[in-house]
């Protein structure tokens, strides 16, 4: 079914003034025309919309260590950059460009700045196509789309856009803005300039709306296949775009109206989140890619793999900043037999080393819009509510029993103070509990850098953050082939 329209796998803009080769290669994003859509190209169109959002080898690339396209780099640029993860569990000299971000020492031709931005903007790309198709009516018909399935489609890609450039404005900050698909080269000369991190957080919010008002109601879109975008995920993605931008009041609203769609709540046991035997049978989750094995093309989880070759370990800060006893450690990671557990998706190395993992990848969860709540409330002056919710997520974990079965020794865990009124204090104990709890889901280092406090905890852990680090650089091949239309961000 790929032969069906052609997108290539990385950015769309095409070079004005660079090296010879680059001015042959066809513009990213262009598609090839004079093949009519068919139901099947058109349903299709939107399944490989999510295909970026894997860890799954090889998407748009055949080991493409070099430009970052192995696989999806979150766990680069978010854990390993924020001092949780580090590369291997014994250092060595393989991938040196992933120690880079551990030192804050990479340049703009970093293969990770590469790759991420390729694979958002490839996501983009089969979106738009996506859209392209299901925003007309009439075509949809002809092909035997019923209306229901066409709005729910066009639904979910509208979120996909406004989350893959989610990603680009936190980690790049202005960036090309493309909506359309693009057709020739006239196309992609006239997005090869970077739009404002303001103007493209507009489209994100315009984009979530409309999936708000497409995608129906029930906790899953989709009741056979789950791992579709849903209601609760569109709003749980409003209410982050409106957290990352410090509107609390929309935070509090929109969280609100989640709690009395009444689909969510903390699962008894902490990894019943990460299990594979639980997958879309547990209360938490709200968004994840579904990742299965055996499948053709391939669906399974890459970074299993990775872990297979020593990639993937905790570091000592990390490890040292679990309170004594707290569960989620060993959930997290066993350091002794040096397994991911959460990235595993069982308590066991039976998924060490497989490259067609069937753990899924976890983006949003109940517990993490949660604790966006409780940031809200005491961002607001509602100390005891956000309190309250601190403690709801310390109570899930110690009552959750170990890895080995044991349950958990009085004590462990205390309740924060309720009657608190110091907000730093709060902030402190928030920070502290979204470390703990969501260790390795790859949200740590935006929580830094949000909160302000990036550079300073960082170069206490003795890193080499500078403040031009609160934005990775724009990969300078996308510089050089647009002929400089495109800028490099500030002291890169």
């Amino acid at each position: 079914m790929k032969s069906i329209y052609k997108i290539l796998a990385v950015l769309v803009i095409i070079s004005t003034a660079g090296c010879k080769k680059e001015l042959h290669k066809t513009p990213i994003g262009i598609i090839t025309e004079g093949i009519p859509p068919t139901h099947e190209s058109v349903l299709y169109s939107v399944t490989s919309s999510y295909q970026l959002l894997s860890s799954t080898l090889n998407i748009i690339g055949n080991w493409g260590w070099d430009d970052g396209t192995v696989l999806r780099n979150d766990f680069i640029m978010q854990d390993i950059a924020s001092g949780d993860m580090m590369k291997k569990w014994n250092p060595d000299g393989d991938q040196a460009w992933m120690d880079q971000f551990a030192e804050f020492s990479f340049t703009s031709s970093n293969s990770g700045v590469k790759g991420q931005w390729s694979y958002d903007y490839a996501g983009i790309a089969r979106v738009n196509l996506s859209i392209s198709y299901l925003t007309d009516a009439t075509l949809t018909a002809g092909l035997g789309i019923d209306e229901a399935t066409r709005k729910s489609l066009l639904g979910q890609v509208y979120f996909l856009r406004a989350f893959y450039y989610f990603d680009l404005v936190n980690l790049y900050g202005d960036v090309p803005l493309l909506t359309v698909p693009l057709k020739n080269f006239a196309d992609a000369y006239s997005v090869a300039k970077r739009e404002t991190k303001a103007n493209v957080y507009v489209q994100i919010s315009a984009d979530l709306a409309q999936a708000n008002t497409l995608i129906g109601g029930g906790k899953y879109s989709d009741a056979t296949e789950k791992w579709r975008v849903s209601k609760g995920a569109v709003m749980a993605m409003q209410a982050k775009v409106a957290l990352y931008n410090q509107q609390w009041a929309d935070v509090l609203s929109t969280v609100t109206a989640m709690e009395a769609l009444n689909y969510y709540s903390l699962n008894s046991n902490y990894f019943d989140n990460f299990s594979v035997g639980k997958e879309f049978a547990e209360n938490e989750v709200i968004f994840s890619y579904d990742h299965q094995s055996l499948t053709t093309p391939r669906t399974g989880n890459g970074l299993c793999a990775l872990a297979g070759w020593g990639f993937i370990a905790p570091s000592a800060d990390f490890i040292g900043a679990f309170e004594p006893n707290d569960p989620r450690l060993g959930y997290t990671v066993d350091v002794a037999g040096q397994n991911v557990y959460k990235l595993f998706g069982e308590l066991n190395s039976s998924n060490k080393g497989n490259d067609d993992a069937p753990s899924n990848k976890i983006y949003i969860r109940w517990a993490d819009v949660m604790l966006w709540k409780a940031e809200a409330l005491n961002e607001t002056g509602n100390y005891p509510a956000a309190i309250a919710i601190i403690n709801s997520i310390r109570a899930r974990a110690r009552t959750t029993v170990t890895v080995n079965g044991t349950v958990p020794p009085a004590g462990t865990l205390p309740d924060r103070d309720v009657t608190s009124v110091n907000k730093d204090q709060i902030k402190a104990w928030l920070v502290q509990e979204r470390r703990v709890e969501l260790g390795f889901e790859s949200q740590r280092f935006n929580d830094l850098k949000r909160w302000g406090i990036a550079k300073a905890f960082l170069t206490g852990l003795g890193k080499n953050f500078q403040d031009k680090n609160y934005l990775y650089p724009i990969p300078q091949g996308e510089i050089d082939k647009s002929g400089g239309t495109i800028t490099q961000n500030t002291g890169y």
